[in-house]
Formats: C-alpha cells, structure tokens, sequence
C-alpha cells in the first residue's frame, strides 16, 4: 500500500532533521575526542594517578581528605594533571619553584570558579579579571592602609570579649566541652560588620544573623560540588537539580544581606547621621561609596553591592576557620599555648586594654599564627586559567588554556620543603629561619599581583582575638570527637571543633 501524499510531506522534514540533529550530535562527539586527545597530548610530560575512564579523578576531589593529596604527592613530586570526567583536566602544583613561576604572572582566575560564584556575590575582587579588576583594586587598597587598621583593635576586641562572656556562662560546670566554630563565625561577622560597615548587629546574642552564616557554609559546599562534579559544569543541568534550586535559595538570602547594608548606611547618610559620635573611623563601605561617587560611571550600584557581598563573605568566612584552627592546634601543643599566654602577660597584663603597638611585640604568638597557616590553611587552594603557554624551571610547559591549581595545602606539607611538615613547629619562622626559606614555600595569603587584600586585617584579627581569650581560658581537645577536614574553598572544621574550655582562675 504507497504511502499517503500527507504521510510523505511530513516524512521529509522530519527525516531532514533527524539527519541534522545526528550530524550536531557526531561533530560534537568528534570535538570532545579531539579535544581529550590534546589534554593527553599537553599533559603527556607530566604523570598522573591512575584515572578512571569516565570520571577521572572526580571521586578523589570531592572527598574530604587531605591525607590523600599528601600520598599523591609522594608518588608525583612538583605537580600531577587530574582529570575531571572524561574532557577536562585541571593541573595541580605544590612545588615553590613551580609556584613562583606561576603566581608572578597575571593569569585570569579559573573561569569555572568565577561563574561558580558569580550569582551569589556578584563580581568583586575575588572574581574579577582584568582592567576593571585592576581598577576595584587600587580604589579599595586604602581602606586596609595601617592607619585605619589601627583603629579597628578596640573594635575587635569588643567583639571578642562579648564571645568570651558567653563560654564563661557556658563553662559553669567544670572541664565543659564547647563547640567552639559555631561562635567565633559569629564573632568574625561581628567583626566585619564593626569594621567595614560600621553597623552594630548583635549576631552573636539575637540570632537573627545564623541564617547568612549558615548560607555561606552551604554555599561553600555547593560551589565546591559543582566545580568538581563536570555534570553540573552545565548551568542548566545544574540550575534544574536539587541542588542548583538550594543554590538559588541561598543566594538571595546574601543579596538580602548585602542590600540590607548598603540600604541602612544610605539611610543614615541621607539623613546627617553618618558623621555622629558612633562613627570614629572612615571604614571599608565609606571607601567603597566614595570610589562609586567619584567613579560612577566605571563603579555602579552593582559593583558596589558585589563589593559589598565580596567582603563580607571573604571577612567573616576565612577569619573564622584561621582562629577556629590556631585554637585548635595550641590545644593539642600545650606547651607553645602556655608560651604565647606568658608573652601575653608579659605584654597586656590582664587584657583590660590593648593596642596596636602592642600587638607588634607578640614576636612568639606571631610564628604560632604563622605555622597555623602553614599547618592547615584556610584557604587550601587557589586557580588560574593561563592565558599563555607557562614553561616551569624543569622545561616542562603547559599550553594556553589550561586551569592550574595551587594547592596551599600541598606546598606547606611538601616534605621536600618543610621537614616533619605534620608536626606544629613554630620556629621554623623565627627570623634566621625565615631568612632561609624559599620565598615561595609560604604561601598563606597568596602572592604576586593578586595577593589577598585582607592579609594585615585578617593578622590583626587573629593577635587579638587569641590573646584575649588565652588570657582568660586554658582550651584542651576533646579527644572523644575527631576532627575532619572540610574542604569546601575554605578549609573549615566538618564537625566542627570541640574544645574543653577552663577558666584560668580555675585551672
């Protein structure tokens, strides 16, 4: 029986696209083989760990422990390509000369990153590239000049002493163990909140602030899923998951946040309050305001509240995890703990008062910090995606293109570098030490032109804060509940941390 004259006209369009869709499907099949055929051929020179054929290296990165980099890093000195699915590599290194030859570039940020971090704090200096992130740069580095710095120890040590009044209330029964990450974020957003934003928040006594701590510790764990989980590479397969919809949720409750600080300071400026009493120092959103006013049509509203977003996620989030973990590492050295209180003591007295100079003098406390982040950086790792060919110091070259991760956590635990890298050695940043150190073994803050712009406030953070509560308590570890690492772009506590807590008075 022929066939219809209907049934033919609709046959062949539908056959025509059926022939178009397959042809799509085969080019686009031939230009993945291509290009995993070139990433084998660039990343040849350099060995890997075995590698499944799909997924690569993904279920490695998405665990949370740093033991297994440390075993990889023996296997593979310098550097090792990990393959994430079937199409992309990214190119780890931990190698100081390696990381010099990187870091004194200025290679964009990783481009999966940026657009990763992009809908929930806007572009800001973290994810900026280029002239405009050159230009946010310069407008915003007065703001952490050490004469404004120096005011903000009063203000810091405010807010350290409302936290140290809760453990006191906490620590009625003797030999308590308190969970001691959930407070000190609190008290790092105090902080921030103090003295970028001069606002007075109260979140570490109403509560009402826990829902933007929270967010950003979810968020975290999100952006670090998604970057090493190449499915959700894809903006709509992410945006339609579950975890793409929890994604959407919490980022408008930082948008929320943000608009909410920049809303009350524009209140209070339309209305003459800005210059009151309250306000003794010009600080981070008076800079920011300022450089939009003067700049309006390079700096708009939306660079200012992804301004905004950027230091209050970055001031509060990576601060918390730096004393949460320098707490930690002097419980389990109680021999260096009981060093930094006598230089305290010998400095402050009681801690009723403390200043800026003063600050300067803790010479012993200062190495304890700095081999804190060497022993367990808050920030494990950085990326860029070279713009050029890179040659390292061995001849070995890398192409255009390719995402080169840092990992901070493996250079400050390369065993060729440091020695007994597991083990808490202040001195080995003690002058004559340091004087010998590769420039780029230590690498806390980042460095080159892309540094961390908040490295003195962040430093400033930590002497005050530790000194203040060292002076009043005696912390041990609670060896009942083991620590896990929780690499979610800040390295931060997974169960947090439990610490028995004593009054000093009672000790």
């Amino acid at each position: 029986m022929e066939a219809s004259w209907l049934e033919t006209r609709w046959a062949r369009p539908l056959y025509l696209a059926f022939v178009f869709c397959l042809a799509l499907g085969l080019l686009q099949v031939i230009k993945l083989y291509l290009r995993r055929q070139r990433l084998r051929r660039d990343l040849r020179p350099f060995p890997a760990p075995p590698t499944h054929w799909f997924y690569g290296h993904q279920k490695f990165l998405q665990e949370d422990k740093m033991e297994k980099l440390e075993e990889i890093m023996e296997k593979y000195p310098c550097a090792f390509p990990c393959w994430l699915g079937p199409f992309q590599a990214f190119f780890f290194i931990y190698d100081p000369d390696y990381a010099k030859t990187f870091l004194t570039r200025t290679d964009p940020k990783c481009q999966y990153l940026c657009k990763f971090m992009t809908p929930c704090l806007g572009k800001g200096l973290l994810n900026l590239n280029g002239p405009k992130w050159f230009q946010h740069r310069y407008l915003l580095t007065p703001g952490f000049h050490c004469d404004i710095l120096k005011t903000y120890v009063e203000v810091m040590a405010q807010s350290v002493k409302m936290m140290l009044a809760k453990w006191e209330k906490a620590c009625v029964a003797q030999d308590t163990a308190v969970e001691v990450f959930e407070h000190i974020s609190l008290m790092a957003l105090d902080i921030i909140m103090k003295c970028a934003f001069s606002q007075e928040t109260n979140c570490q006594i109403n509560g009402t602030h826990d829902s933007y701590v929270k967010a950003t510790f979810e968020l975290r764990k999100i952006i670090f899923y998604r970057l090493y989980n190449f499915w959700h590479h894809h903006d709509i397969i992410f945006k339609f998951s579950p975890k793409g919809h929890r994604f959407q949720e919490l980022s408008k409750v930082l948008h929320q946040y943000t608009e909410k600080v920049i809303q009350d300071r524009k209140e209070s400026l339309s209305v003459g309050m800005k210059q009151d009493n309250s306000q003794k120092y010009q600080d981070l959103l008076d800079i920011v305001l300022s450089a939009q006013a003067e700049n309006d049509n390079s700096f708009s509203e939306s660079d200012l509240r992804s301004e905004v977003s950027t230091f209050m996620w970055a001031g509060h989030d990576a601060a918390a995890a730096g004393l949460s973990w320098l707490l930690y590492c002097l419980a389990l050295n109680p021999e260096h703990q009981e060093r930094c209180r006598e230089e305290m003591r010998s400095i402050l007295g009681d801690g009723s008062s403390i200043t800026w100079d003063q600050l300067g003098e803790m010479s012993y406390t200062t190495m304890c910090i700095r081999e804190m982040l060497r022993l367990v950086p808050p920030l494990p790792s950085i990326s860029r995606e070279l713009s050029k060919p890179l040659t390292f110091p061995d001849g070995r070259s890398l192409p255009a293109g390719m995402t080169v991760v840092l990992s901070i956590w493996g250079l400050h635990h390369n065993p060729a570098v440091w020695k007994s890298p597991k083990i808490f050695d202040p001195l080995r940043f003690t002058k004559e030490n340091s004087e010998q150190m590769h420039p780029y073994a230590f690498l806390p803050f980042s460095a080159g032109p892309r540094n961390c712009i908040g490295q003195q406030f962040a430093m400033l953070e930590l002497k005050v804060a530790i000194a203040l509560i060292l002076l009043r308590f005696k912390v041990t570890p609670d060896l009942t509940r083991p620590l896990a690492f929780s690499n979610h772009i800040v390295l931060t506590p997974k169960h947090g941390i439990h610490l028995h807590l004593k009054k000093l008075s009672e000790c």
